[in-house]
This record gives C-alpha cells, sequence and structure tokens, in this order.
C-alpha cells in the first residue's frame, strides 16, 4: 500500500526538499507501486499580522518521483503521502492524502477487507479519519486506541492501519498496526538534522550517525 512521511521540528525548521526528496526515493524503489498521486501539508506562520499557523497543500496525480515541481522551503510540520491505490481504484488527485479538517491533517496506510462501519468519507482511508474523531473528547491518543479498536473489531481482515495525525498545534498522533509483512508494514523513526521524522521505511542513504528505530507493532503514541 501506500508510503507515509511525518516530520517535525521547532525552532527554524527544517528544508522540506530534501524530506520529501528522500519519500520519493522510497516511492520509487517501493516492492509496491507507489506512483498513483502524492500529496503533503505543511504549517506555515505564526503570520507576520499576528494570525497563528495555517496548513498549505500540495497534491498531485504523478508520481512524486515523477513531480515536475515539489514544494520547496522551510516549515516545522510536515506529512506527506505517496499513494497505491486499493485495486488500482478511485486514481484522481482529489482522493490522494494529506486530508483535512480545517485543523487536522491526515494520512493512512493500510489495507483492511470488510469493513463494517458507516462513516462519510470519499475513500475508505477519509471514513477512517471521520470515524476516529467521533471518540475525541479531548485526549486524541485515547481516541486513537478507541477508534482503531472499535474498526478492527468490525473488520473481517485487517493487514495494516498505519496513520499519522496533526494539528496546527503542531502536535503529531500516529499509529501503527500489521498482521503480515512488517518488512513492508513497519513504521520507523529517527532524528535528522534536529528534526524527528516518522516514515514507512528509513531513509536511503542517510548518515551514518542517524539511527532508525522500528515502531513497535501496536503502538499509540506522539511524534
Amino acid at each position: 500500500m501506500c508510503r507515509l512521511l511525518c516530520v517535525r521540528s521547532g525552532g527554524e525548521g527544517f528544508e522540506m526538499e530534501e524530506h520529501l526528496a528522500a519519500l520519493a526515493r522510497i516511492a520509487r524503489d517501493s516492492k509496491e507501486y507507489q506512483g498513483h498521486g502524492w500529496g503533503c501539508a505543511w504549517l506555515e506562520g505564526p503570520r507576520a499580522d499576528g494570525g497563528g499557523a495555517r496548513w498549505r497543500f500540495h497534491h498531485d496525480i504523478a508520481p512524486i518521483w515523477d513531480a515536475a515541481a515539489r514544494p520547496a522551503g522551510r516549515t516545522t510540520l510536515l506529512v506527506a503521502h505517496a499513494r497505491s491505490a486499493f485495486r488500482d481504484e478511485g486514481i484522481r488527485v482529489e482522493n490522494n492524502m494529506p486530508f483535512t479538517d480545517g485543523e487536522r491533517v491526515f494520512a493512512f496506510n493500510g489495507e483492511l477487507h470488510g469493513v463494517r462501519i458507516r462513516e462519510r468519507g470519499r475513500i475508505g482511508a477519509e471514513k477512517v479519519f471521520n470515524f476516529v474523531k467521533r471518540f475525541d473528547r479531548g485526549d486524541f491518543t485515547t481516541a486513537l486506541t478507541r477508534g482503531l479498536d472499535a474498526i478492527e473489531r468490525r473488520t473481517r481482515y485487517m493487514r495494516a492501519m498505519n496513520l499519522v495525525v496533526a494539528d496546527t498545534g503542531r502536535r503529531v498522533h500516529f499509529a501503527s498496526r500489521f498482521r503480515e509483512d512488517p518488512g513492508y508494514f513497519q513504521m520507523h523513526t529517527a532524528t535528522v538534522d534536529s528534526a524527528h521524522v516518522l516514515c514507512s521505511e528509513p531513509y536511503p542513504r542517510t548518515a551514518a550517525r542517524v539511527r532508525w528505530a522500528p515502531v513497535v507493532n501496536g503502538y499509540t503514541g506522539t511524534l
């Protein structure tokens, strides 16, 4: 299925291009096709007029490795997603993640069979996002745990559920669950040039000092 990336830092932030280039290499070389478009969301601000941070978006139907241009500049929070559409269906740019509800952005990598939930959404991933939000009572880590538990109980077979939810307050929540193929579905974290990175795979050709750690299967927490 898809490839995910989330990068978060403080201070002056980081350059987006090097991280998006790493995701492009991962998607290009993946054992599963990741070329059904891609997208990213990044925080801009706070603004000079006193306004708070806001999300900016870029979505493209071309494969990320063939993109004519990728967003450049600095940010303190980036979420990106390269898509592998389930059964090659719904290949339209509006179905490319990250999705947003205005405050939060969401990206998903996984595969669920026989899901029995009633929820609005253009594709399954957006339905997962909206369903999980039903459980939010102010502690989104708990909401994720309860929401994903409920989805898993109502699913005939879960191959994997990896997801990232980030908000304009620079809070990042994520969860990783899989039942097969940890070499493909297990997420990894590292600190790259003072930025905290969560990615579907370790970056290719990172410096020897960068230590990637696998995310424990079943983990729900924050970046």
